[in-house]
Formats: structure tokens, C-alpha cells, sequence
């Protein structure tokens, strides 16, 4: 049994995917944007199972598949109602080195919302928590051996 995280950006999916390339070194493994989708009534389009108000604009993403590291993320521009929602949900980034942590760290923090500083602990040499500017959370700690 595999687990994926699939994240909505709600119309901003290109932004995030750059933000994340740039940010982290996310690599786009796989993107289907909605002009690729079969018209309704085409063979293998369940017109039932469209989305309900109809399809956003054809240049919006579909699917998407994005390799952090050695993490595979799924995302799309969900229903493009223009406000991401991730609460309850953080990613959590293992670094190996302080100087990885901190680079990250600040990246995703650009434009975004520090909750809790990248700090030492009494668990590992450095650990903080934020939310970047699509609104997701995330947890950098790196790992103790």
C-alpha cells in the first residue's frame, strides 16, 4: 500500500509547482491540464463523473505529479475557487544538515508565515514550522542520527 499527499492550489497550481522547483528542487514528473481532457461523450469520459459546475479553464492543471527529494506529491488546480484550504495538514521536510534545513527553510518561508522559527531543540540540531504563500504548512527538522 502506497499514501500520497494530492494538494489543490484551487487555480494556482503553476505558481506552486514553480515555487516548489525553484524553492526545493521539485522536479514535475507528470502534467495533464484540462484542455487534455476527452470532451463529454468521448470514449473513456464518464460525464457523471465531471466536475460538478463544469470544467475550469482548459490551461488549468489537471494531475500532477511532482518528485521532492524522494517524495512524490500529487496536485492540481482542484475546482479553481481561488483560495487553497490545507488545514490540518503540514508536510513534513527531513534534512540532512543544518545549512540544507535553513536553506529551505527560508525559501519556503518567502512570501509565506513563520509559525515557529527554525530553532535548536532538545531533539535535533534544528527545527521550525511555517506556512508558505499557497497557504500550506510545513515542518523542517533535521534528522538526528
Amino acid at each position: 500500500m502506497k499514501v500520497q499527499s494530492y494538494l489543490s492550489f484551487e487555480g494556482r497550481c503553476d505558481e506552486a509547482l514553480g515555487f516548489y522547483k525553484k524553492a526545493l528542487g521539485a522536479e514535475i514528473v507528470q502534467l495533464m491540464r484540462y484542455s487534455e481532457a476527452p470532451a463529454e461523450g468521448a470514449p473513456g469520459n464518464n460525464a457523471e463523473a465531471g466536475c460538478a459546475g463544469g470544467m475550469p479553464s482548459p490551461d488549468k492543471v489537471m494531475h500532477a505529479v511532482v518528485r521532492i527529494g524522494e517524495t512524490e506529491l500529487l496536485a492540481s488546480d482542484g475546482r479553481c475557487s481561488g483560495q487553497a484550504e490545507f488545514k490540518g495538514v503540514m508536510l513534513a521536510l527531513t534534512a540532512k544538515t543544518d545549512a540544507d534545513a535553513r536553506k529551505w527553510f527560508d525559501a519556503l518561508a518567502d512570501g509565506g508565515q513563520v509559525m515557529q522559527p527554525l530553532i535548536p531543540t532538545f531533539f535535533t540540531s534544528s527545527f521550525g514550522m511555517l506556512s508558505d504563500r499557497f497557504g500550506l504548512g510545513w515542518l523542517l527538522v533535521v534528522h538526528a542520527d
